[in-house]
């Protein structure tokens, strides 16, 4: 299989590098701008070819897991230059199931091929493995201490879950493959049925690289489904060992659910929803009313609004600068055209949720709702303002609303807005936009947000997560399931990785990382110092 093969879409399960439709349930993704259904049908898988797969995991795991560190890298190198030829085809296919526009699919095809490139970067030094190392002591009183050496190891099979609104850096070829291959596990990827065609693409681009590096067939395969008992049915599993999900809080918590009731539970790391609050000062409000509305309504319908760090909650003190804040805002929300939306249900539950909110008592909309056409899965952005008081007793205000919408809300004192951020639940992120005085007259504001987020930002806007070393794409409950862990950046390796203490092992026996001679040369704590020298 090369990655020429991979414009020729069949619509079949990809299991360990072999084609496979054994199922008669079909479904087609559907173009959503032109509301048409796009050829070809895609299987459903069936039990036995999620068990195939997952066997098959498991094999290629024992193998995959002992492979050279220099032969990974080379493996992440090769999907991402795949990846490039087949780049216009996917290219292509994402734009017809997904409406995003070539120009935001091909700047995020250039995003999935620099993470995985960073990935490969990470693997070749090898400093994100962790090694610790206490040498023994054989005199020391009242007892000796025996050699001690401890290393991150890859956990096993995993499981990935695409998203819906990022189709390449979120899918099958996404940060949550790339990371769980760079650390070592092979993976089962379950496609969003939303775009099967791209999905399809990409799996064949890895499967490509998989073939070229000789490693074991196992190492990736693809699954197509709707129904949530299949993505259930991987969950549960005996060989799959974590999984990892970018989606609603109800599927997220569903698969999270499973895994841990399983007889022997996993590790589920699911981004499920936030809102992403943006808080704006009073001096802030004064000198830069202009711009701050022009990058908060940017910021809301980027994308028409389909992003996980759309900011869903604006709050302010109340003031004439921040009355006309809102009111320039709401001007921006007034002529704003409709876009079109991921797919038909993302488009129905947003259309419901603002038709909710519209009727809440103590809300205010500013709505457009012209020219929508639900044949082309169009919605209309939405701007909601309230009071800190009815914001605080409605606790569905403070909910993701997925969609180009968000609600402001106004406070008349300090611990109005400090109010808002306690009563919040956990998000990936929360911004502060102030000017230095602002900042040093809220510290107990900002103290509070970072205890509720993963990442916080002061005087930007949350859309936009670098691919990076120090980015943390993650946050406490619900916006993750585990805050210790990122889903982008070079961190987000670690959530595929167990630590393993060898205890007295003769030396030619130790992974290389942890014999004495160092012959890779990482960063290592020996002794509680970091070094890269041998050790004797």
């Amino acid at each position: 299989m090369t990655p020429t093969t991979a414009t020729v879409l069949t619509g079949k399960n990809l299991i360990a590098g072999e084609e496979s439709a054994q199922g008669e349930s079909t479904f087609r993704a559907r173009d959503p701008k032109l509301g048409i259904e796009l050829q070809p049908s895609a299987f459903d898988a069936t039990a036995r070819e999620i068990d195939a797969a997952a066997k098959a995991a498991a094999a290629a795991f024992e193998v995959y897991r002992r492979t050279p560190a220099a032969d990974i890298a080379k493996f992440l190198e090769r999907i991402a230059e795949n990846l490039a030829a087949v780049g216009d085809a996917l290219i292509e296919r994402a734009d017809q199931e997904t409406g995003l526009g070539k120009p935001r699919l091909t700047g995020e095809l250039a995003r999935t091929r620099n993470q995985i490139l960073l990935y490969a970067g990470i693997v070749k030094k090898g400093d994100w493995l962790d090694v610790r190392i206490d040498r023994a002591m054989p005199d020391r009183k009242p007892l000796p201490r025996p050699d001690l050496r401890r290393m991150l190891m890859p956990i096993g099979p995993v499981a990935v879950w695409s998203a819906s609104n990022f189709p390449m850096a979120f899918s099958v070829a996404g940060g949550d493959t790339a990371s769980a291959l760079a650390a070592g596990n092979t993976v089962i990827v379950k496609t969003h049925p939303a775009h099967p065609g791209s999905s399809e693409i990409a799996a064949r681009a890895i499967i490509s690289a998989v073939e070229a590096c000789g490693l074991p067939s196992g190492v990736f395969s693809m699954l197509h489904g709707r129904s949530p008992e299949i993505s259930l049915a991987l969950v549960k599993h005996p060989a799959m060992k974590a999984g990892a999900f970018t989606g609603s809080l109800r599927a997220g918590r569903a698969l999270y659910d499973a895994a841990g009731a399983r007889p022997e539970p996993i590790p589920f790391f699911a981004e499920m929803g936030s809102v992403n609050p943006v808080f704006i000062l009073p001096k802030a409000a004064e000198e830069q009313c202009e711009q701050i509305a022009e990058g908060l309504f940017n910021s809301i319908n980027l994308g028409v609004g389909q992003f996980c760090t759309n900011p869903g909650v604006a709050a302010a003190l109340d003031s004439p600068a921040v009355e006309k804040l809102t009111r320039l805002i709401a001007e921006r929300f007034s002529k704003a055209a409709p876009g079109s939306m991921l797919y038909s249900g993302i488009r129905d539950q947003y259309v419901q949720g603002v038709d909710h909110r519209k009727g809440l008592n103590g809300v205010k909309a500013v709505l457009t709702e012209a020219a929508v056409d639900p044949a082309k899965t169009e919605s209309g952005p939405a701007f909601f303002q309230t009071d800190a008081k009815t914001f605080l007793a409605t606790e569905e205000l403070g909910e993701e609303l997925f969609g180009p919408s968000s609600i402001f809300v106004r406070g008349s004192s300090k611990e109005d807005l400090e109010r808002v951020a306690r009563s919040m639940a956990g998000n990936l992120t929360a911004t502060v936009i102030g000017t230095p005085e602002d900042l040093t007259a809220h510290r107990e504001l900002l103290a509070l947000l970072e205890m509720k987020v993963g990442r916080l930002i002061v005087n930007g806007y949350p859309t936009g997560v670098e691919v990076c070393q120090a980015m943390q794409h993650g946050g406490p409950y619900p916006a993750t399931t585990d805050s210790r862990f990122t889903s982008v950046g070079a961190a987000a390796i670690q959530r595929f990785a167990r630590p393993l203490c060898y205890q007295n092992f003769p030396d030619a026996l130790l992974p290389v990382e942890l014999q004495n001679a160092n012959p890779r040369g990482i960063l290592r704590l020996v002794e509680g110092d970091g070094t890269r020298e041998p050790i004797s």
